[in-house]
């Protein structure tokens, strides 16, 4: 059977136990910036295909049974919201090294384990991501029904004041 991960929010900080054993905690004032990688349009949580959770010294790659969508997505907006630190990042383009993505070869997940890793390791391979944001997920989903709406592609641009020089 395979271990279960989870995430939880205590106090102040992010809890990450397996098998209800705690494996990591990361401190709220910690997180620099999340990134969702979705699959898909990235429309629903079930889209997630993993996080990255990136700290003054880590970045945590989470998993989405981990449960971390809705700690991100769902719960402590207001923090999320002060914090404008929530990116997005298409799966396609936003690939991780091989030996993050356990399997045979022809049987390779595409989504990592649990792991923290140095923050030199992923930030190069992060910065070739093409991130959108920052953005929460109310935001995200309020800019989907504004497109999907007639002409919403051609939302109104309203010119900055030096642009009218």
């Amino acid at each position: 059977m395979k271990p279960m991960l989870h995430t939880r929010w205590q106090s102040m900080e992010l809890i990450v136990s397996r098998d209800g054993q705690e494996i990591d905690r990361v401190s709220a004032t910690d997180i620099e910036r999340v990134i969702v990688v979705y699959r898909d349009r990235g429309d629903t949580p079930g889209d997630l295909a993993y996080a990255v959770l990136q700290t003054h010294t880590h970045d945590l790659l989470f998993p989405p049974e981990s449960g971390i969508a809705g700690r991100v997505h769902f719960e402590r907006q207001l923090f999320w919201g002060e914090r404008r630190c929530v990116y997005w990042a298409p799966l396609a383009k936003a690939a991780l090294p091989r030996k993050l993505c356990t399997g045979l070869w022809i049987l390779r997940l595409s989504k990592p384990a649990f792991v923290r890793l140095p923050r030199d390791e992923l930030r190069p391979v992060i910065a070739q991501w093409p991130l959108e944001g920052p953005q929460l997920w109310d935001e995200r989903k309020n800019e989907r029904i504004a497109r999907a709406r007639p002409f919403g592609a051609l939302r109104q641009i309203t010119p900055s004041p030096s642009s009218t020089l």
